[in-house]
């Protein structure tokens, strides 16, 4: 009867830990499901204030993109030589774009038509923002959960959801690189450190198909499929295939520092080489095959410490591998000679690559990269950089608009990601303090410090909120009538017993077994009393270190509550007013009320309608693209800002005499001029 009764209660408990765990498990997709339709829904002001309108200026290229791929397929858009930009020299479109964006909304535009629902191109477009960022937070949840469990991966989702840095990027009507690039940054640091903590092949697989996101696309995306069963298999070896941004460079960079983190440290495991071997080899493979990289993704800078640090990783597994077959001895031999020979190999990729990049003037770096390391690099060499707004330094203004009272949750998180330290933690440490330097050369990549700053500050809430709640729970109040005299040993005393009581129990009881060890004279039984003794004693202890006060308990969480409350108050006031008005469309307010300025769609309007359709229209190089798009007219220069010499013809015309400028804009055969002015 007793074993009988012994297996029901541990099938009821049993029982009862399966239903806990769908309880839970129902309740975090619901919290999930709640924080997508909340990144969504807070990224609506610009439609609801305003209308369903495509912002800035960039977005508008990629809506005519989207729309000449809609129409013609992507073998037409992968030659399209657009010959209305850049007159007279015209523009490669397919070869010269980051097409990830393209191809995703183009992507749901034809799922969507597919199976019946006629949405516009524009629609699609406009909208597409703010489903990524839904994404976006849920891939946050499952990064975070990697690291610091299912409470912290909520928390951190749900401050990604609403912060002020992603939504300047991602509202409605933003239909930019960054809005889908986000998405695809964090997805493949989440694969990546999935493969870390499981060491498999299929997560390390996908994480080089998620990288691939950020590169390239699979061209087979639009072929006609004969049955719903072959779109879905396509589209689905396609969904990880998307070109997204150039920033991708900022991965095949992080992680390699990682892995190399990992070895200097002592942290190398089989799980490590699976998570970054694949990487390098599948993702520089396919990589390859976007045409606007091509063999870059080998031939630069930005790529070679990926090559490095490859080389490095084999050799240490080679080490590792010699050390478990052979003596210590023989080990020590043949360590020798393995690490001579890495180190020659090493020496020998390094001269390589030097000599392949020594005739570029800037040593096989780009650009941009060279502004990154050397802030002062645009200033002095690439002043068309300088000149633009999102690319100098950010000040500490914009810090707080953009992360409010993050930065002070930040170092919290810090700290707890050391306790204790993993690979997953080490990975999000390293990931903000490269972010965080990133950030302070470029406003603009606030944005990629945004993700960091989100996770290590739900990582803190939630480690705050845990200690504090739990100190709740074991919290008892006492009264003067519950508390035991010193002469009553009943049962329902004892029910009372606060953790103090129980705690100064524990020390009894280590003084009663503290006096029975020094009453034995054998060093064995007193080396197994102190064990014995020792195992009540630790949870107590144990327990009194991680429980507060009732009183500062409850201060602290109404301390929280108030200061989560301040940042939601903060990213709703960011996401309704700061970044909501559409550049395109001017508002002010004066004493008779809202003045809407609607100048620029009018000014297009007007040359779409009555010129003719080969005139040229010259312009500054920030209007070039909304030109295009909206007066379907030829513009001289455009915000691609690929040839320099181009631009300062404009320039040069915009700022000389009449006379001059007439002949300048003559020789161009331009018939119209974009001037914009006033206050």
């Amino acid at each position: 009867m007793a074993e009988l009764e012994a297996g029901s209660i541990s099938m009821a408990a049993g029982g009862g830990g399966r239903l806990r765990n769908a309880l839970s498990g129902m309740l975090c997709a619901f919290a999930l499901l709640l924080i997508g339709v909340l990144a969504f829904s807070i990224r609506l002001f610009s439609v609801i204030k305003y209308e369903s309108v495509i912002h800035e200026f960039d977005p508008y290229f990629n809506y005519r993109v989207t729309q000449f791929l809609s129409k013609s397929g992507i073998y037409e858009f992968w030659n399209w030589f657009d010959d209305r930009t850049w007159y007279p020299l015209g523009r490669v479109i397919g070869g010269t774009v980051y097409p990830g964006l393209t191809l995703t909304a183009g992507t749901i535009w034809w799922l969507l038509n597919s199976l019946n629902i006629p949405l516009s191109v524009e629609t699609v477009c406009v909208f597409t923002a703010p489903i990524f960022s839904a994404n976006a937070s849920w891939a946050t949840y499952l990064l975070t959960k990697e690291a610091k469990g299912h409470g912290a991966g909520l928390m951190a989702a749900t401050i990604l959801a609403m912060v002020p840095s992603y939504i300047s990027r991602s509202v409605a009507g933003s239909y930019d690189n960054e809005a889908v690039a986000i998405f695809a940054l964090i997805f493949t640091f989440y694969l990546y450190v999935k493969t870390l903590n499981t060491g498999s092949l299929f997560y390390a697989t996908l994480n080089a198909l998620s990288y691939f996101y950020m590169v390239s696309f699979s061209s087979k995306m639009f072929r006609i499929a004969t049955s719903f069963r072959k779109f879905f298999t396509l589209y689905c070896i396609s969904a990880f295939q998307v070109c997204s941004w150039g920033g991708y460079t900022f991965i095949i960079n992080l992680i390699p520092m990682h892995v190399l983190l990992c070895i200097v440290t002592g942290r190398y495991s089989s799980r490590l080489y699976v998570a970054y071997a694949p990487l390098v080899v599948l993702g520089t493979l396919l990589a390859a095959l976007v045409p606007v990289v091509g063999f870059n993704a080998v031939l630069t800078s930005e790529h070679f410490a990926s090559f490095l640090v490859f080389i490095i990783l084999h050799v240490v597994a080679l080490v590792y591998y010699i050390k478990g077959l052979l003596t210590p001895r023989l080990f020590k031999v043949a360590m020798t000679f393995v690490l001579t020979v890495g180190l020659a190999l090493c020496l020998a990729v390094v001269a390589i690559l030097a000599a392949l990049v020594a005739s570029s003037p800037t040593k096989g770096w780009s650009g941009r990269s060279l502004s990154l390391l050397d802030p002062t690099y645009a200033s002095k060499y690439i002043p068309i950089i300088a000149s633009v707004s999102e690319h100098q330094p950010p000040t500490w203004p914009s810090y707080f608009m953009a992360i409010n009272v993050l930065a002070f949750l930040v170092p919290a998180g810090i700290i707890s990601c050391f306790l204790p330290l993993s690979d997953a933690s080490s990975f999000l440490v390293l990931y903000l303090v490269t972010s965080v330097y990133f950030s302070g050369v470029m406003v603009r990549l606030m944005l990629v410090l945004a993700p960091a700053v989100c996770i290590l500050s739900g990582i803190a809430l939630s480690e705050a909120f845990n200690v504090l709640t739990r100190s709740m729970k074991f919290q008892r109040p006492i009264s003067d009538d519950t508390l035991p005299t010193a002469g009553d040993s009943t049962p329902g005393s004892s029910s009372t017993a606060t953790i103090t009581t129980s705690t100064k129990n524990a020390n009894i009881k280590k003084e009663k077994m503290g006096t029975i060890s020094k009453e034995r004279s054998s060093k064995k039984s007193r080396k197994e009393t102190e064990l014995v003794g020792s195992s009540p004693v630790r949870p107590e202890k144990e327990e009194k270190l991680c429980v507060l006060p009732s009183e500062a308990s409850a201060m602290g969480i109404l301390f929280l509550i108030m200061l989560c409350g301040l940042y939601v108050i903060h990213c709703v006031w960011a996401a309704a007013e700061a970044y909501s008005a559409p550049s395109i469309v001017l508002t002010s307010r004066s004493h008779d009320g809202l003045h809407v300025y609607d100048d620029f769609r009018e000014s297009y309007a007007w040359l779409r309608h009555n010129t003719e359709v080969d005139d040229k229209v010259a312009s500054w190089w920030d209007y070039g693209y909304q030109t295009t798009a909206m007066a379907n007219r030829t513009v001289i220069v455009d915000n691609n800002t690929w040839n320099n010499t181009h631009i300062a013809t404009v320039g040069t015309a915009m700022s000389s005499p009449e006379k001059g400028a007439w002949e300048i804009f003559n020789s161009l055969d331009v018939k119209y001029v974009l001037v914009v002015f006033g206050g």
